[in-house]
């Protein structure tokens, strides 16, 4: 099996918003596995190998400009976290900034090492009340998005990117927030009830973790971001140590730890 340095696997992904900002969609897509999904946001319909990937670029990146603002990037096995702001230029007047936490799990193949999967957290709701508070400026913007997802994605997939508006997460906040609170402050005992027994916590996609592990790791912390998408919430963390972030998912309850 190749084993490939942090530095590779880091490199592979800077690539994708190298191209974006380049408009070369033809590099954009190639960096993807050819059974590679696309989910942006995460609860809208995922988008499932080149040609679903293809029909993405058209409708989203094709008709705008996208600038990333890099925060903190986390590299675990082959999984990278990017926590960052994207700022998109919609057109005249209407430019958007998004907070945003980005997963990318990154494959070897037999072409190189290419992108299998991406999920961009960011809040759909949130989005479009920025959108909304642009004014006039904004509906000639918003008729090219509609005429763009009718196009390309048709009207299954128009419907699919609205799915991301139900955000099921949203549902158990307060549980999230206690949990996040009880990490960062060293009260085990309240994170150890809260998750349950049988909760999953992971260090990164899939190594086991226990709740005491994970509490040393993030005590003292100080919460940077927190997201809700889809059913998880993605609570960026900065630490002594360095930069953290958890994926709380709600259905059901289990954290994964990056950083």
């Amino acid at each position: 099996m190749t084993s490939y340095t942090d530095a590779e696997i880091l490199a592979v992904v800077q690539r994708s918003p190298a191209a974006a900002g380049r408009h070369d969609r033809d590099e954009w897509v190639g960096l993807f596995t050819t059974d590679g999904t696309v989910e942006d946001p995460v609860g809208s319909a995922p988008h499932r190998g080149h040609n679903a990937i293809g029909r993405f670029y058209e409708t989203f990146i094709a008709p705008r400009e996208v600038i990333f603002h890099p925060d903190a990037d986390i590299v675990s096995g082959m999984t990278v976290i990017r926590d960052l702001t994207l700022e998109v230029r919609m057109g005249a007047g209407v430019t958007m900034m998004i907070p945003a936490i980005l997963r990318y799990v990154v494959r070897g193949t037999d072409s190189g090492l290419r992108i299998a999967e991406l999920q961009a957290f960011w809040e759909l709701p949130q989005m479009l009340g920025q959108f909304v508070r642009r004014g006039v400026p904004a509906v000639p913007v918003a008729l090219g998005l509609s005429r763009s997802l009718l196009t390309n994605q048709h009207i299954g997939g128009a419907l699919g990117f609205l799915t991301g508006l139900h955000r099921p997460a949203q549902r158990q906040r307060p549980t999230t927030e206690a949990l996040v609170r009880a990490l960062t402050g060293g009260d085990q005992l309240t994170a150890r009830r809260l998750l349950g027994t049988g909760a999953g916590v992971t260090l990164g996609d899939d190594e086991p973790a226990a709740i005491d592990a994970l509490g040393t790791r993030l005590r003292g912390a100080s919460e940077h971001k927190r997201i809700t998408a889809g059913a998880t919430t993605a609570v960026s963390l900065r630490s002594a140590q360095g930069p953290v972030v958890l994926l709380i998912d709600t259905e059901p309850l289990a954290v994964r730890c990056y950083g």
